[in-house]
């Protein structure tokens, strides 16, 4: 204010280009803080649960990147993801969300059946744009973490919010790691209906994680190689020219002017408007090796370079994607509805678009992360192209389980939250996948599976109590220190959490010495969570003798301290690699 009524520069703090709006110290604080949460498995909900590679996740976003940091840190090759556009009508998650009256949230959607926290961003809002970035920055700040060297991530957005995205996406990956900004014709008609202009296009932004992404290029087309011809009959084939004319002028680049000779007409051409685009020592050897071309009639008095169709590369990708080429909402709706037979969600992207960013940006076997999954899209596409290509990628979904209204074609089709589509979603098209490429070798090897993992409290007791508040009474309920609610396979994910070990890898189960062991790909980690002391050193020795990389045990389980004492000399002498872990 007193700057806006000066005539004269009024002092204040040094000025400097930098993003910030209110709330993002607290959205720091918040992407740095611990949680004491879990992922908790759900067999019934899940496709070949113990064989699969892909992992659904259902919970908060935040809570779910924050607990894969250990585990996934630096393994992402690609993430794709959908937030909310802020449009003033869609839900925005709110991290620090408090209220007392937990009904009145619940009744107005701004927490769902389960206390996810969820507001209604209106443009109303005094803080409409700052609540925004707030959730978008604690996200992308983990996520950059879980990506490769080599990884990168590609944001939809539209038209309100993509000023916004980009400078964030500058402070978190860095301004140098921008990668493109992708206009996408999510529509090919224009609306009348419309005050001013029709919006046909939407955003698709691309961050690197560092210098070391490399985009795919794309197959060369019909149309790309017809360009080139054989005009000489050269026995290398078809070819086009390339100007040997230099954008850049005589008096920029003198060092590239001199005289070169038509070896037909015998005239001597010097540059005049343009330096010539290869050096001297550059244009005898293509004209020893017959990589000139003078004109049909060899009277040219600049020549061509030719340049071969066996050596050309793939073409690269533009910035600008045709609904042809990556399909249009409307197509998304389709694909939904094809397998869903309603139209229960709205705006869908299509499985071409999310194919397009598949083939730009992941190789056969990459680890593919969509934290915003929706209706599961990027799960249905990564199984679409692993089928056509014979590739092993592997997909992570993350959705919060946002409760669908009650008055919505979702509702009354019998699925209660977002999340209930996209895993359904994902099995039909699975089931659907496999059907249409029967006759494919090798078909029944795709992994068309999820591993259903859900966010949920952690799997051991609270102790909240001061030395001084604890009654003597209350210890007997400290004996166990495992939640009573919480089965064998809870508790191996928490373990998988806590080590840092794949939370796809695949699950057996065997019996030994009369107790129930769980086996993570083979000998990678063994647990027994027996809680009946029934844990002896013959059976410590019968485990020990598999030497596994890790064994767990539950502390209720041995049968005598002087066995939980012993069994770290038992591994010593019979697998003394093997890391022991008690809960």
């Amino acid at each position: 204010m007193k700057q806006e009524l000066s005539s004269s520069l009024v002092e204040g703090p040094q000025e400097r280009y930098q993003l910030n709006w209110p709330g993002k110290r607290e959205a720091l604080l918040t992407a740095n803080a611990p949680i004491a949460k879990t992922l908790r498995p759900c067999r019934e909900e899940s496709v070949d649960f113990d064989t699969t590679q892909n992992l659904y996740i259902e919970g908060d976003n935040l809570d779910a990147l924050k607990l894969l940091q250990e585990t996934y840190l630096g393994k992402v090759k690609l993430i794709y993801i959908d937030p909310p556009y802020n449009t003033g009508n869609d839900f925005i998650y709110e991290d620090d969300f408090a209220e007392d009256n937990a009904a009145y949230l619940q009744r107005s959607n701004q927490k769902d059946e389960v206390g996810n926290r969820l507001v209604a961003n209106n443009e109303s809002n005094g803080r409409f744009h700052s609540d925004w970035l707030t959730m978008m920055y604690t996200r992308l700040k983990l996520a950059r973490n879980l990506l490769q060297d080599d990884g990168v991530i590609f944001i939809s957005i539209d038209d309100g919010e993509i000023a916004n995205l980009r400078r964030l996406c500058d402070e978190i990956f860095g301004e140098e790691n921008f990668e493109a900004d992708i206009a996408w014709q999510k529509r090919y008609t224009r609306s009348n209906n419309t005050v001013d202009f029709t919006t046909v296009v939407e955003h698709i932004i691309v961050y690197s994680k560092s210098e070391s992404f490399v985009v795919n290029l794309l197959p060369r087309s019909d149309e790309a190689d017809a360009r080139y011809t054989n005009p000489d009959n050269d026995p290398r084939g078809p070819w086009k020219g390339a100007s040997f004319l230099n954008p850049a002028s005589p008096q920029e680049r003198p060092n590239l002017c001199y005289p070169i000779q038509n070896p037909f007409t015998k005239n001597i051409t010097n540059p005049t408007t343009n330096a010539w685009r290869r050096s001297k020592s550059e244009f005898e050897r293509l004209a020893s090796e017959n990589l000139l071309y003078w004109g049909i009639n060899r009277t040219q008095d600049v020549p061509s370079i030719k340049m071969f169709l066996s050596e050309a590369r793939g073409l690269t990708p533009i910035n600008f994607w045709g609904h042809e080429y990556a399909g249009n909402t409307d197509q998304g709706t389709q694909n939904l509805e094809e397998l869903l037979g309603k139209k229960i969600f709205n705006n869908p992207k299509p499985i071409s678009l999310i194919k397009r960013v598949l083939e730009h940006a992941s190789q056969f076997d990459d680890l593919i992360l969509d934290f915003f999954s929706g209706s599961a899209t990027t799960a249905h596409t990564v199984m679409q192209l692993n089928a056509e290509d014979g590739g092993k990628r592997k997909f992570i979904m993350v959705q919060l389980p946002e409760i669908c209204d009650k008055k919505t074609e979702a509702y009354r089709a019998g699925y209660k939250t977002i999340a209930e589509i996209g895993k359904e979603r994902i099995r039909r098209a699975g089931q659907k996948i496999k059907q249409d490429n029967a006759d494919k070798p090798g078909i029944d090897q795709l992994d068309v599976g999820f591993r259903v993992l859900k966010v949920d409290s952690s799997n051991m007791n609270d102790i909240y109590y001061t030395p001084d508040a604890l009654k003597q009474g209350d210890l007997f309920n400290f004996v166990d220190n495992v939640r009573v609610d919480r089965t064998e396979e809870d508790l191996l994910f928490q373990v998988l959490l806590d080590w840092g070990v794949d939370l796809s890898l695949p699950i057996t189960r065997e019996t030994i010495a009369g107790l129930s062991v769980l086996f993570v790909d083979g000998n990678a980690l063994a647990a027994c969570f027996d809680d009946t002391g029934g844990i002896t050193e013959d059976f410590v020795k019968q485990l020990a003798v598999r030497q596994p990389m890790r064994v767990v045990f539950r502390d209720a389980g041995f049968a005598s301290d002087s066995v939980k004492i012993n069994i770290e000399q038992i591994f010593k002498l019979l697998s003394p690699s093997t890391e022991i872990k008690t809960i």
